[in-house]
């Protein structure tokens, strides 16, 4: 169903069983999957591709132009967003700063009302980013993440997989995955409740909580412990062993322990 007061542009392309909203605004060469529902008053950007079931609550506004001084608008660049993903109201996703890049979002993610997500970011499936928090530009952004409200995390950070970010943090250094951040780029341990919610064994978890004091409990580089911990063939499982990888990437610092 499609409000007569709704403008579409006619390069756009519609799937089955689409809703959109009066005054929504979709412009050209959107691409929108089978049982999308647009809200009233929301901006689909040109370009930009919604997978299905994607939900965009009102005066959101999915593949706008990056704030970036130096961007060019003639810049060909885009937004996917994947099946079943929530974008509640006056959310902002922007589109990738490079010719035929894409800001990427990934399945089954709840984007509430509020947050930012800057130009080039990549988040996986199942990502909750609660309301206001602010992603600046290539933010990655691991499966299960949560970011709780008013966190803002700088560019080219990493959140790790299935870590959990507490209300109004400033993230500047990669939190690992599974890890508790909080505060300016302070770790508290690891998400167990989210470990054992997602039905990892004791072992995995006892192998993640090895893996964890290996890199952490010394004082010293992270790096070089987690590189010495990969070396040693104590660490078997997947988790262990992408906790530790985690380490040895990144464009940033790592989130520490309080003293």
């Amino acid at each position: 169903m499609i409000h007569p007061s709704a403008q579409i542009h006619p390069s756009a392309r519609l799937g089955n069983a689409v809703v959109i909203g009066p005054l929504a605004i979709i412009e050209a060469d959107v691409v929108i999957g089978h049982e999308c529902e647009i809200s009233a008053q929301a901006i689909i950007k040109k370009g930009s591709v919604l997978g299905e079931k994607v939900k965009v609550d009102h005066f959101a506004v999915v593949g706008g132009d990056p704030q970036d001084l130096h961007f060019n608008s003639s810049t060909s660049s885009n937004v996917s967003i994947g099946d079943a993903t929530v974008i509640r109201e006056h959310v902002t996703i922007h589109r990738a700063t490079s010719e035929g890049g894409t800001t990427r979002i990934g399945k089954n993610n709840f984007i509430m009302a509020g947050a930012h997500v800057a130009h080039d970011c990549t988040t996986g499936n199942h990502v909750i980013l609660a309301n206001g928090c602010m992603l600046g530009g290539h933010v990655n952004v691991g499966d299960h993440a949560f970011i709780s409200g008013g966190v803002a995390v700088h560019q080219f950070c990493r959140i790790g997989g299935g870590s959990m970010t507490s209300g109004n943090a400033v993230i500047t250094e990669d939190v690992p995955p599974h890890g508790l951040a909080h505060s300016r780029n302070q770790i508290s341990g690891l998400n167990l409740v989210g470990l054992r919610r997602r039905g990892h064994s004791n072992e995995v978890i006892a192998e993640i909580k090895k893996a964890y004091h290996c890199v952490y409990a010394p004082s010293g580089n992270c790096t070089d412990f987690a590189q010495s911990a990969l070396k040693s063939g104590e660490f078997t499982t997947l988790e262990a062993l992408e906790f530790l990888n985690f380490f040895l990437g990144g464009k940033r610092g790592r989130t520490v322990q309080p003293e």
